[in-house]
């Protein structure tokens, strides 16, 4: 397991925490109408950290092409409909460009500044000219209001336990899923990012936001600085 993740509960754990079996059964949020949205119709996307593709299939039944990428063999043996490449996104080099690129479910909020560096330079140097990247940054209040759940109509409740600082601005986050029949909780580190320090953060990697596309801000369109 990697320093400061951890991951409890039925079947295979990543090295980041992650429960391939939990990941299976997590209901499909508003993810896939907002990248529909956004990006032009039938894209290909490169659609990185894709897990088991629960957005990737109804990105699939929309009429999207997508590459998916995961660090985790076992993620990735369980997406459908999608070509699958399984590496670290920040070791990415495909020697391709693809029209839409998707860096979701917070990873901008790596822990590890360097890791999240070179999550967004593979992001910037995987997009076509006149391509964009979609990304999902975290709520204002994710680090200040704890604990807190969320219970959705699927009967999965979901939980954020505790935020504690570990040193130079990461937190350690504990989450906890309900289900009726089995329990699973994944402890790993963020890295809250005001918006300036977002913002700054692309610039690095050559890309700057195009749009907002949620009124919490938390979906962000990107495109290559000009």
């Amino acid at each position: 397991m990697r320093e400061g993740y951890e991951g409890t509960g039925p079947g295979a754990i990543t090295p980041d925490g992650c429960a391939v079996e939990l990941y299976e059964r997590l209901p499909v949020g508003e993810e896939p109408d907002i990248i529909a949205g956004a990006v032009p119709a039938g894209a290909h996307i490169l659609e990185l950290g894709s897990g088991v593709g629960r957005v990737t299939r109804p990105l699939v039944e929309r009429g999207f092409t997508v590459t998916a990428v995961d660090e985790s063999a076992d993620m990735l043996s369980r997406v459908r409909g999608a070509r699958t490449i399984c590496s670290p996104i920040e070791d990415l080099d495909l020697g391709e460009r693809f029209d839409v690129v998707m860096l979701a479910s917070f990873l901008v909020h790596n822990g590890d500044e360097e890791v999240r560096r070179g999550m967004l330079r593979a992001c910037a140097e995987h997009v076509v000219e006149g391509g964009c990247v979609l990304l999902q940054r975290e709520g204002e209040d994710y680090h200040t209001n704890v604990p807190r759940e969320r219970v959705d109509p699927s009967g999965l409740t979901v939980r954020i336990v505790s935020v504690e600082p570990v040193g130079e601005g990461v937190h350690s986050v504990l989450a906890e899923y309900v289900f009726p029949d089995a329990v699973w909780t994944q402890r790993f580190l963020s890295r809250p990012l005001t918006k300036e320090q977002f913002e700054s953060a692309l610039a690095e990697a050559g890309l700057e936001v195009d749009a907002y596309l949620t009124p919490d801000g938390t979906w962000v369109r990107a495109v290559p600085k000009t």
